[in-house]
């Protein structure tokens, strides 16, 4: 009797322990607002040396629709199924608070990556990335 009630015991503690240690831990599921995202300031410097025109545009287009519209959407307001999955609302490119970022800013964060959001700089050349930041400004000035 006495063996049993200790090995009780033991499975509650333990039990205890395990869902104490489970529920400190992010869960893949649970929403977490995630700080502001901000790129440092010398990025703000960062120009892009490509002239934007209709091929630019066309090439951004083809990017944003293999690798982006999954997370952002097609039309890049970050309802993109992908995105919604992921706990953390990708950037939608039509808010105010992402129009008022630099190009420079946007590049930076494209390259860079954080949370969700994988790091591209290693997967597109500089000129690719350009061209995703002027089909994200694209997008955001249609309304």
């Amino acid at each position: 009797m006495l063996k049993n009630k200790i090995v009780a015991a033991s499975f509650i503690i333990l039990s205890g322990a395990a869902l104490a240690g489970f529920s400190s831990k992010k869960n893949a599921f649970t929403h977490h607002a995630q700080d502001p995202w901000k790129a440092p300031a010398w990025a703000d410097t960062l120009k892009s040396p490509y002239h934007e025109e209709p091929l630019t545009l066309a090439q951004g287009e083809e990017l944003f629709t293999l690798y982006c519209s999954s997370c952002h959407g097609e039309g890049g307001y970050g309802d993109g199924a992908a995105g919604g999955a992921l706990g953390q609302q990708p950037a939608n490119f039509h808010d105010t608070l992402v129009k008022a970022q630099s190009d420079g800013a946007l590049y930076w964060k494209m390259s860079t990556g954080r949370g969700n959001m994988p790091p591209f700089e290693d997967v597109f050349t500089a000129e690719q990335r350009w061209q995703l930041v002027a089909y994200i400004r694209h997008l955001g000035k249609s309304e």
